[in-house]
């Protein structure tokens, strides 16, 4: 087991490190003076790490490749508000030097409790046709394997081994108590759509070293790929409705609600609608979770600029404690143009550094004049009730 994985940063900044990573992209490119220099991601069961060799490069350039397994030296640091790694050392790794639980990372869930938990939602089906179709997807041993196993994502949610199940069995527990509410939302429907949404993410993703995509993935998208395993289904249910299955077809390539994000239509009905706006909650959720974890030995409430969700993010529980405390609190500034533009000035030698901004916690009670304030605003638009059943 690696001594030092890349959430391990905040702990080791300005320190050299030596660990093992897997390459997930590597690139030679160009010093202003002309020289090279490589440009690497580094990734383990945690996370990814962008790194950078300066010096004594030529030797380096062919010693590995993306894919590859590697021994690295070198020091840890923050530029613009991102982790970097600054290479001194590396060689390829042996076959047997590797241990392949240290670079893909899983979920901590119980994935059998998960599957049956799953299962149990489409046990309670009422409408026998999505009843039928769920069944027979949930009993095609080759589908089950890789929905338990299968990534929901490549980074953005729920990206690691488990995510999809995690995060569809999370969508499916949400969808049931949200549709409890609106008694114009066909339950089952809604959950036929939470399941399939992004089942073609099976065949789109690959994830035996590092998550990425496979060529079917890139060149098609799980939407396209899902509507393929859907009318493979359907073609062994005689009798479906015809009806049934385009409210189905809609729900798969709607779901990303908007046609800048993918969909190639507009959710139109109910549960559409509802299936676009929860699995956007639940990811956006997981994303902010994701990433206090990644920062829960950082002291700030604040953490770093989230390039997904575009904003910094404030852990409640962290600032409510500070305001006890009367601790401050720092916000990070936006950091546009991340990597690319920190690899342009390192290039070039520079290497400024991020500014922020620090914010008092508040006090604990309003100044006086606030209250006045409020006090008389409540009392011009004092309302009298007339009309009460005691009169």
């Amino acid at each position: 087991m690696k001594d030092f994985y890349v959430r391990d940063c905040q702990r080791h900044e300005n320190q050299t490190i030596t660990s093992n990573f897997v390459v997930a992209s590597k690139q030679t490119k160009a010093k202003k003076s002309g020289e090279p220099y490589l440009a690497v991601i580094l990734a383990d069961r945690s996370g990814q790490l962008q790194a950078h060799m300066w010096d004594n490069v030529g030797d380096a350039l062919n010693a590995f490749e993306q894919n590859d397994f590697i021994k690295v030296k070198g020091m840890v640091q923050k530029f613009n508000g991102r982790w970097q790694l600054t290479i001194h050392k590396l060689r390829k790794l042996a076959e047997g030097e590797i241990e392949y639980t240290d670079y893909l990372p899983k979920t901590a869930k119980d994935i059998d409790q998960l599957w049956r938990t799953l299962t149990g939602f489409v046990e309670s089906f009422e409408d026998p046709w999505l009843k039928r179709l769920l069944t027979d997807f949930l009993s095609d041993e080759g589908i089950a394997a890789a929905y338990k196993s299968a990534p929901a994502a490549k980074t953005l949610h729920h990206a690691y081994i488990g995510g999809l199940l995690d995060h569809v069995v999370s969508l499916f527990m949400v969808c049931d108590l949200v549709a409890r509410n609106y008694p114009q939302v066909n339950r089952d429907l809604l959950l036929t759509g939470a399941f399939l949404h992004d089942i073609g993410k099976i065949h789109e993703l690959c994830y035996q070293r590092y998550i990425s995509y496979t060529t079917k993935g890139q060149l098609l998208g799980h939407m396209i790929i899902g509507l393929e395993m859907l009318h493979e289904k359907l073609v062994h249910i005689p009798g479906f409705p015809g009806e049934l299955k385009i409210l189905i077809e809609h729900l798969v390539i709607s779901h990303h609600g908007q046609y800048e994000f993918g969909s190639t239509k507009l959710p139109m009905f109910p549960e559409a609608l509802m299936l676009h706006y929860l699995d956007d909650l639940d990811s956006k959720m997981e994303s902010l979770r994701a990433q206090f974890e990644r920062e829960s030995e950082s002291e700030n409430a604040w953490t770093n600029y989230n390039p997904s969700l575009e904003r910094p993010l404030l852990n409640t529980r962290k600032f409510l404690e500070g305001h006890h405390q009367g601790a401050m609190a720092t916000v990070p500034e936006k950091q546009s143009g991340g990597i690319a533009r920190a690899n342009d000035q390192q290039a070039s030698g520079s290497s400024p550094a991020a500014e922020t901004i620090t914010v008092p916690a508040p006090s604990q009670e309003p100044p006086p004049a606030t209250l006045d304030a409020l006090q008389r605003k409540f009392a011009s638009h004092k309302v009298t009730i007339v009309g009460t059943e005691d009169e």
